[in-house]
């Protein structure tokens, strides 16, 4: 590896200069270029003097021709805290490659929450508002569960409040902890349906400790009322049957395709913070109502296309799985799923109408594959006792084709 095409990433938190390692303090002092936030290149003496470049807006796409201006020069980059935990490291390494980065990571802000806290990093939750919207609070919370939250801004407590007062959590501690590591460090305590305190530091972490609340499970088959939606909904039994049939995994993504009320690629993204989806919808009513349901149920970050398979899959990426949820009778529909999915990947569909059936059953014939069916019945008054009503049957084959 040549030298003159290393850049080093340095991690430098609230305390500035004097909480760097002599390592990182050389390789400063002998940089020609030093690029980061205005916060974070004010931080430096003037013993570094390294022409500084404060970061463009937009930064992501601005990065590849900024970095390639700068080739051949001995080149540093700021990063707040660990640069490769939530930070502009990765960013960094998909653009230039990990053979061209060297990282000297500073304690992270969440570390350092930990550490004021007493908590036990392990069994805390950690999310982050720089790039998601507060509704992803709602993956995480639960009762007795503890959270961290790296903030977005001086405004991030006050919302992350409002969300958790709204949703059953008014009673959760909240401390802000600003500017740690740094000279002027504060933690601030309140709770969340009582929080009134002004906009204080930009430079915050908000911890959470839920204490009482509403449950939200962690496995599939949320309640049916947990969705709005105009009954085009998959019943919870047969939902949990069927994200059990699809199987997510971290890091896959999901074609649900006919989402209807969008539950499946909902919980299907629920399963881990890592998993991906893209609901294709035909109704554009329906299509408003998946996008509601994803930001109440914790996944805003869920893609919803408004168009008609097979047309609407144009363009859209490869997915490792697909779910059809509505759309089997139409001309192509399977044929173009079946031939999107990357190699291994897995298909899975449900029919509930004798004409979808006869499209599955055909399909299981000519593919393989499993084949299932499954009748849900639930208790319901009948005069002063009570008896059984049946759902219709839904048919559910899968297949990874070969």
């Amino acid at each position: 590896m040549r030298s003159e095409h290393l850049v080093t990433v340095i991690g430098i938190g609230a305390g500035g200069w004097p909480d760097l390692s002599g390592a990182a303090q050389s390789i400063l002092t002998d940089s020609e270029v030093v690029l980061g936030s205005a916060r974070q290149l004010d931080l430096l003496p003037p013993t570094v003097t390294a022409r500084r470049v404060p970061w463009p807006s937009p930064l992501v796409t601005a990065l590849p021709g900024l970095l390639e201006a700068e080739t051949g020069r001995r080149v540093c980059v700021l990063a707040s805290g660990d640069p490769m935990f939530h930070g502009i490291g990765a960013t960094l390494t998909r653009i230039l490659g990990a053979d061209r980065l060297r990282v000297l990571p500073h304690p992270s802000s969440v570390s350092l929450a930990a550490a004021r806290l007493g908590w036990d990093l392990t069994s805390a939750d950690v999310v982050s508002l720089v790039t998601a919207p507060v509704e992803i609070l709602g993956r995480v919370t639960n009762p007795g569960r503890r959270i961290l939250v790296l903030s977005a801004g001086a405004r991030t407590p006050a919302a992350v409040a409002a969300w958790l007062a709204a949703h059953g959590y008014g009673s959760a501690t909240m401390t802000v902890l600003e500017q740690l590591g740094g000279p002027g460090e504060r933690l601030v305590t309140g709770t969340a349906d009582g929080w009134a305190l002004p906009d204080g530091d930009p430079l915050n972490v908000v911890a959470i400790e839920c204490g009482n609340g509403p449950v939200s499970p962690a496995v599939p088959g949320l309640p049916d009322d947990a969705y709005l939606g105009d009954g085009q909904l998959t019943k919870r039994e047969v939902r949990a049957v069927t994200l059990a049939t699809l199987a997510p995994a971290p890091g896959e993504l999901l074609w649900d395709v006919g989402a209807g009320s969008g539950s499946i690629a909902v919980e299907w993204m629920r399963a881990h913070p890592a998993c991906r989806a893209v609901a294709v919808e035909s109704s554009a009513e329906r299509v408003a109502t998946i996008t509601a349901n994803a930001a109440a149920l914790g996944v805003p970050g869920l893609r919803v296309v408004h168009g008609r398979a097979p047309e609407a899959l144009d363009g859209l990426p490869q997915p490792d799985t697909i779910f059809i949820g509505g759309g089997l009778t139409r001309d192509g529909v399977l044929d173009r799923c079946l031939a999107a999915l990357r190699p291994g990947g897995r298909l899975v569909a449900n029919a509930v109408t004798v004409e979808s059936e006869a499209v599955l059953a055909a399909a299981y014939a000519r593919l393989g594959g499993e084949l299932s069916r499954v009748t849900v019945q639930r208790g319901s008054p009948v005069g002063g006792f009570t008896g059984w009503r049946s759902f219709m049957p839904v048919t559910i084959w899968s297949v990874v084709p070969r």
